[in-house]
């Protein structure tokens, strides 16, 4: 096995600095193989995050069960079937018909699932989520009983303009705060990643997205 799978010093240096400021790192592990998450786990990591089902569920099944998976990707809901008995929370959520999805196949497995709804905060076009208008039509989940709503999150532009990138967290925290008031089990606000995880913590993140300063870049 590759000694060098992970940067040690980065991960140390990371978690530390996110545990005094309460943040949760997801490390993000898509493409990198299993001993590579084996080996940050072994220093005491729980929480991974991956982008492909298949992907996902070929690592849950050979890694320890203690494991908090995050689906982080885009999900279909075809394949929402495979990830529903073990998934710890889908960050991606966007559209009514893949919450209603989540829901029947948690009920299948007796299960709870935990999801945050992605709101579309990116000019880009290629990003998915709710925009403001959608996200306040959204129906009554209540009556969903095997989700629950415990956050929002999303992903900011792919740009140097850092100011661009901060207007756009700054946007969801609002978003965020407005929905808190009338959702009590909001708790969870997933934005930034390895570029930009500074100023989305900065902007009221709790909880980022970190791979290639964990596992090096994807090939």
């Amino acid at each position: 096995m590759n000694e060098m799978a992970i940067n040690t010093a980065a991960y140390q240096s990371i978690s530390k600095e996110l545990a005094v400021k309460n943040v949760t790192l997801v490390a993000v592990s898509k493409t990198k193989p299993a001993e590579a998450v084996q080996e940050l786990y072994n220093l005491g990591h729980r929480d991974f995050g991956e982008n492909y089902v298949q992907e996902l569920v070929d690592k849950e099944a050979v890694l320890p069960k203690d494991i908090r998976w995050h689906f982080i990707g885009h999900l279909q809901s075809n394949k929402v079937k495979y990830i529903a008995p073990f998934v710890h929370l889908i960050h991606g959520v966007d559209s009514l018909s893949l919450l209603k999805e989540i829901n029947k196949q948690a009920a299948k497995n007796n299960r709870v699932i935990d999801c945050l709804l992605q709101v579309h905060i990116a000019e880009e076009e290629t990003k998915f989520g709710f925009d403001e208008h959608e996200l306040n039509e959204l129906p009554q989940l209540h009556e969903l009983k095997n989700i629950r709503v415990v956050g929002l999150m999303g992903m900011a532009s792919f740009s140097d303009d850092m100011q661009k990138v901060r207007g756009e967290f700054k946007k969801l925290k609002a978003l965020y705060s407005q929905w808190s008031m009338v959702n009590s089990q909001l708790s969870v606000l997933s934005m930034g990643m390895s570029a930009d995880y500074k100023i989305a913590i900065e902007e009221g993140s709790n909880m980022v997205r970190i791979g290639s300063l964990l596992f090096g870049a994807r090939v």
